[in-house]
Parts: C-alpha cells; structure tokens; sequence
C-alpha cells in the first residue's frame, strides 16, 4: 500500500457529547474505524495521521475525531479520571453516529483511550490496534525524559516553540530531521490556545487523590486486562522515549488475544516515522489478517 503525501476530501462535523462538542473528520467507505491520536502539545486527529488516512480509507470508513480538550473539540477534561472522561466521551460519539461496534487505533493517550474504551465496554470494540499507548506499567518505574518533557510543558515558564521542538525533535521521533518545521509551527500555535493554556488537557495528577488516578490509569493494574479478548495489535517503537518499550511485553502477557510488533528504529510516532508499514499491518489486521 502506498502511503499518499495529501490528505483527501474529508467530510468535517461537529457533535454534541454529553454537553461537548466533538469534532470529527471523516473519509472513505467500509468498516468503521476510529482513529484516536496522543496527547502531546498541539496534538489533533487529522494532524496524528496526516499520512496513513488515504491509504486506510481505501478501504474503511476513516473516522478522527479530536479528542475532548485538543483540537476544535471543546475544551477541559475530568482531572479525577482524564481516560475514562476520555473513552466515555469517544463512546458517546459513537452513538451519536449510530455505531454499535467500531475498530479502535489508538496512538498513546489515544492507545490509552482506547484500551479502556475496550474494557469498560468490549462488546463495543471489533479489533484494536495500538501505537505506544500510554498508562501501560506507569505505577512500577519513573517517567521517562520524554514523558516528563511532555507533561511539563505548561509548567514553570509555560509553552513556548522551543519546548515543543524539543519534545518533537528530541523524545517523539527517531529522526528528528523527518519532521518538517511547519508541523512543529503548526502545532505550536495549537498548543497556546488560551481555553488550552487555562486548562491542559494531559498533567501530572496533584492533590489528594493523585495516586489513586495515578494507580488506575496503570492498565497493568487493572485485572480486567487478563480476560480482554478483543484482537488487538501492538506496534511499539524500539527507540521509543516517551512510553518505554517494556510496556508492549506487559500488554502481550496480560492480553489473550495480543500480537506484538516491535518497530526498530523508530520513535513513539510509528504512523508517522513508519507509515508504508503502518499502513499495512493496519489494513490487514483489521481486515482480519495476523
């Protein structure tokens, strides 16, 4: 499959959820498959998989949606259980356009939306294909450099272009010369939207009861994980330096139904740095094919 350098026509729609607003861009016709994206500064559907949504709408239905807090989607995120907020507001989405059963792509916090979406509701999740999701074994080792230049981009002396190219350049990717300077631009000036700024949608927890979201965002602590058949894929970068690699062996020893690949040299963005083969193993697997 060849990886297109322009996106297509994409039909763009707003949803109300819950009393937020959902936007969502589509394309392509078949099976439904919604693709969540991560949650770094700037970060929005369509600019997470600027080159993989041609060659998968050849033949799906493409469904990216910007995830509440990021993008055109309505602004602030429950702090006392940011994923589930997350899956419920997804999951609302998918009533609202009347799916009952959907496959899941999920890059990090999108991976993490998307495994808990799956195990609060499976009957709702055809297949699931991850990329570096977060929340995997985050309670049983520190965080990494990258998670900590990720989280604390709104903290001390705020946003700024320079954090964000460091973050991109540094901890995303594998090459930092792969990333063109306007996507760096582009999600800079994404990442100060003032309702942003107030309110970041992905920080550290503080407070009393931040061990408690710390611990249940930990997939590796949930015992549901161990009786979740939904078919899932695994793609995790060998050099990734956000959500460490160590986590796609946790997944493929507590999930029954888990294939695992490990990419090599490649960052935590694999649909990005690694598109043709994204694009590849995706299409198959969620066709069916292992």
């Amino acid at each position: 499959m060849s990886t297109p350098t322009d996106l297509p026509t994409m039909q763009e729609t707003t949803y109300d959820v819950d009393g937020k607003k959902i936007f969502v861009a589509e394309t392509g016709d078949g099976p439904p498959v919604v693709m969540l994206h991560g949650g770094g500064p700037g970060a929005s559907g369509v600019s997470n998989y600027t080159r993989n949504i041609a060659g998968l709408a050849e033949r799906y239905r493409v469904i990216v949606p910007d995830m509440p807090g990021y993008g055109r989607s309505s602004k602030g995120v429950d702090s006392a259980d940011p994923v589930g907020y997350m899956a419920g507001h997804i999951r609302g989405l998918l009533d609202e356009l009347g799916l009952d059963k959907v496959h899941l792509v999920g890059n990090s916090y999108g991976g993490a939306c998307s495994l808990r979406l799956a195990l609060d509701t499976p009957h709702r999740v055809d297949r699931m294909l991850l990329m570096g999701p977060a929340g995997v074994g985050t309670t049983r080792t520190v965080p990494t450099r990258g998670a900590r230049s990720l989280l604390g981009y709104y903290t001390g002396d705020g946003p700024s272009r320079l954090k964000l190219e460091t973050f991109i350049r540094t901890y995303l990717v594998f090459n930092a010369a792969g990333v063109p300077d306007s996507a760096i631009e582009d999600r800079y000036q994404a990442s100060i939207d003032p309702e942003v700024v107030a309110s970041p949608p992905t920080r550290l927890p503080s407070g009393p009861g931040a061990l408690r979201i710390l611990w249940k965002s930990d997939f590796t602590r949930d015992p549901r994980l161990s009786r979740l058949s939904v078919p899932t894929l695994v793609l995790w970068g060998a050099e990734d330096k956000v959500n460490r690699p160590s986590g796609a062996r946790m997944l493929a020893d507590r999930m029954p139904n888990c294939d695992l690949y490990m990419v090599a040299n490649t960052g935590h963005w694999v649909q990005f740095e690694q598109a043709d083969l994204f694009n590849r193993l995706c299409s198959d697997f969620l066709g069916g094919h292992r």
